[in-house]
């Protein structure tokens, strides 16, 4: 088992992109450093990081240790901060992204106690592929992302798991013949118009074909990029969705809509906080990364 120390020099070059940035930040001389990181990845039996010009460049493995490891560790240095350096970190700036619905339901809430001690929030809305790019931009912080990222400069952290439901009014409920949906579900639900979160359908496409093996060939009624006013729309009448449960279970539990289709496996998506590879060097960025992922255990989203 390595020892902290072997841990905590990896994830400071692994977040900053160099040994001699996690040189300065671990007060330790570039050689000291080298040598550690040699030693823990003769431990472990293969290479962390692949030497560039420009500093190195994480491995797989590398990746998978700094998402395992990140999180114990910066809350352990975290409990053991001095309190005029905890203090200091509500001095800062950070930009954080996210969808609207998931913002208002659970992240603004969860980060209000830091606003009140003077922490700067600036937040952008949109969808989770533009935003990680503007994150690989610099032009933001962190990302609450329902996509795992793929970019290279972009490590991500999961935070939770949702559980996604079809659901339409009970009118619309109505149209569709239960014998047809249990053999022949896919031509069962086609004549529904839908309403999306995006042109692309990113959310009910993922349901049509993990359910039922295609991309859904029903018209589409209506998209609008906030899964609030998606629901709305489907208590309108305007179309069916797929939602998430913690959505739409007021509109259930109140008969406004009816669940469509009952998956034999809950359909589960993962939710990721994202940061650019050394963000986390940043000790506002890491303190609202550590504050998200500590207050997601208590997210009910299943």
């Amino acid at each position: 088992m390595p020892d902290l120390d072997l841990l905590s020099t990896f994830l400071e070059i692994y977040r900053g992109g160099s040994i001699t940035a996690a040189a300065g930040r671990r007060g330790l001389t570039q050689p000291a450093v080298s040598g550690q990181l040699a030693r823990l990845e003769e431990q472990l039996g293969e290479p962390l990081f692949v030497r560039s010009r420009r500093g190195v460049i994480p491995t797989e493995r590398a990746d998978d240790l700094a998402r395992r490891i990140g999180t114990p560790l910066d809350e352990l240095h975290h409990a053991l901060a001095a309190t005029d350096d905890d203090r200091a970190v509500y001095h800062g700036t950070v930009r954080l992204a996210g969808a609207s619905d998931l913002m208002a339901a659970r992240v603004v809430p969860a980060l209000a106690p830091l606003s009140a001690r003077g922490l700067r929030l600036r937040i952008t809305l949109g969808l989770a592929e533009d935003l990680l790019s503007e994150l690989a931009g610099a032009r933001v912080d962190l990302v609450v992302s329902a996509l795992r990222p793929r970019l290279k400069n972009v490590v991500a952290t999961p935070l939770a798991d949702e559980e996604f439901v079809l659901v339409g009014s009970p009118s619309l409920a109505r149209t569709i013949d239960p014998e047809r949906l249990s053999t022949e579900p896919l031509q069962a639900l086609a004549h529904l118009p839908l309403v999306g979160y995006a042109e692309e359908l990113p959310i009910i496409r993922r349901y049509w074909r993990s359910e039922f093996g295609r991309r859904p060939p029903n018209p589409v009624a209506l998209t609008i990029p906030d899964l609030r006013a998606v629901l709305s729309g489907v208590v309108a009448g305007a179309g069916v969705s797929v939602l998430p449960r913690y959505l739409v279970e007021p509109a259930l539990a109140a008969g406004s809509v009816e669940m469509l289709h009952q998956p034999q496996v809950r359909p589960l998506n993962t939710l990721y906080l994202a940061t650019r590879v050394g963000g986390l060097a940043n000790p506002s960025v890491a303190l609202v990364h550590r504050h998200l992922t500590e207050r997601s255990r208590e997210w009910d989203f299943l």
